[in-house]
């Protein structure tokens, strides 16, 4: 589901490809909220994962991955801390927002002021099926990520979001029932951990 990136600049892309890039931007820029399910798929490491819940964004720079499947789990950020917790562990995570270095965290993007232009290096864009695929680098991510993939149709919506890892683990995200501009509570990205659970500060998330 990955494409393979060489050095390709900004500057090769041609007038359609940039048109492309500019009606992601446009899509997603007037946003202030989102909400979409989505499943999650994880091969690496000797492991083969798949995962699912549902997804919320809202401006600025907040998201809620509440997992159905595994039930509980739960990824929060609140535009300051991300929080992670899983049910049945005795702690909770807790790292400064800006620390954050989490596969998920290239979606931030999806809600501000997106150019995707100054988001990925060495973008590439082809045809995939009735739609597109973007391809680049995340700035600031490539110590970790070698490839990251949007899988986006010709209005400019993403459908599909793949992750490649330098170490060859890939993690694949497919997005459903996507609804925008919905009304979302700021209580939603609000992180209480449970009684009996303790907040460990600093910890990367896997």
């Amino acid at each position: 589901m990955w494409l393979a990136l060489g050095a390709l600049p900004c500057s090769a892309l041609d007038a359609a490809d940039l048109a492309l890039l500019n009606r992601v931007d446009a899509h997603y820029n007037h946003l202030t909220s989102l909400r979409t399910h989505y499943r999650e798929q994880y091969r690496g490491m000797g492991m083969d994962r798949s995962e699912e819940g549902t997804l919320v964004l809202k401006k600025p720079g907040r998201m809620r991955w509440e997992y159905a499947d595994p039930a509980g789990k739960l990824f929060v950020l609140d535009g300051k801390y991300a929080w992670f917790y899983t049910p049945g562990d005795s702690e909770a995570q807790r790292i400064p927002a800006k620390d954050m270095d989490d596969l998920r965290s290239p979606l931030r993007f999806l809600l501000g002021h997106t150019e995707l232009k100054k988001e990925l290096d060495g973008i590439v864009v082809k045809p995939q099926g009735a739609g597109y695929r973007i391809a680049g680098v995340p700035r600031g991510m490539a110590e970790r990520v070698k490839a990251l993939t949007l899988d986006v149709s010709a209005t400019g919506a993403i459908a599909a979001m793949t992750l490649e890892e330098v170490d060859g683990a890939v993690t694949a995200f497919t997005f459903t029932g996507m609804e925008e501009n919905v009304p979302v509570a700021d209580s939603a990205f609000h992180f209480s951990p449970p009684a009996g659970v303790t907040v460990v500060d600093g910890m990367k998330p896997i």
